[in-house]
C-alpha cells in the first residue's frame, strides 16, 4: 500500500506527513509524532483513553484511520497546556484527586474538556452521562466529576456543611 500525504492542524500547529492508508490516527500521534499522551487501551473504542478532539468531535483515535484527518484540527492531552501552565480542567484533576495510575486520565481530560465547551456549566448526570465513554479502574468517578464540576466553576459544599462556600477537598493551601 502506498503513502498518502496527511495534512492537519494538530494542538494548533499544522503537521504535514506521509502515511499508509491503512493507519489508525493513535499510532500516527504516538509513532510517528511521538505524542505519547493519548492512551491505547481496549483498542476497540469503548475505554476512552484514546479520545481526541478532530473539529472539536469527540473520538476515539484507535478506531480513526489517520486519513480521515486530512484537512482537520486534532487537539490531543498535549495540546490543552499552555506551555508550562496547566489548562484549568488539569488543574482541577489535580486538586480533586481526580486520577490515580493516569492511563485513563489523558482521555479523560480530552472528553471533559469537549464536554466542558458544549455545555459550560454540567449538572453531574451530565457529566457522568458525558464521562460514560472514559472507563477508570482506578478513581471510583467522583473525583473525575468533582475535577469537572470545579473546572466548570460548580461550587458545592461537601456532606455536612451548610452549604456556604465552596468545597476543596485537596484543602486550601496554595
Amino acid at each position: 500500500m502506498s503513502d498518502l500525504e496527511l495534512g492537519f492542524v494538530l494542538n494548533g500547529t499544522p503537521v504535514s506527513l506521509k502515511v499508509a492508508a491503512d493507519r489508525f490516527l493513535i499510532d500516527v500521534l504516538r509513532i510517528d509524532l511521538g505524542l505519547t499522551g493519548t492512551k491505547l487501551g481496549c483498542g476497540v473504542g469503548v475505554c476512552g483513553a484514546c479520545s481526541v478532539t478532530v473539529d472539536g468531535a469527540l473520538l476515539s483515535s484507535c478506531l480513526l484511520p489517520a486519513v480521515q484527518v486530512a484537512g482537520t484540527e486534532v487537539r490531543t492531552v498535549e495540546g490543552l497546556a499552555s506551555g508550562a501552565e496547566l489548562a484549568p480542567l488539569q488543574e482541577a484533576f489535580i486538586r480533586a484527586g481526580g486520577f490515580q495510575c493516569g492511563i485513563c486520565t489523558p482521555g479523560q481530560l480530552v472528553a471533559a474538556t469537549a464536554l466542558l465547551a458544549e455545555l459550560p456549566a454540567p449538572s453531574d448526570a451530565e457529566i457522568r452521562a458525558w464521562m460514560m465513554g472514559n472507563l477508570c479502574r482506578c478513581t471510583g468517578y467522583d473525583q473525575i466529576v468533582d475535577a469537572v464540576r470545579r473546572a466548570a466553576g460548580a461550587q458545592l459544599a461537601l456532606p455536612g456543611q451548610d452549604g456556604a462556600g465552596t468545597s476543596d477537598a485537596a484543602g486550601s493551601a496554595s
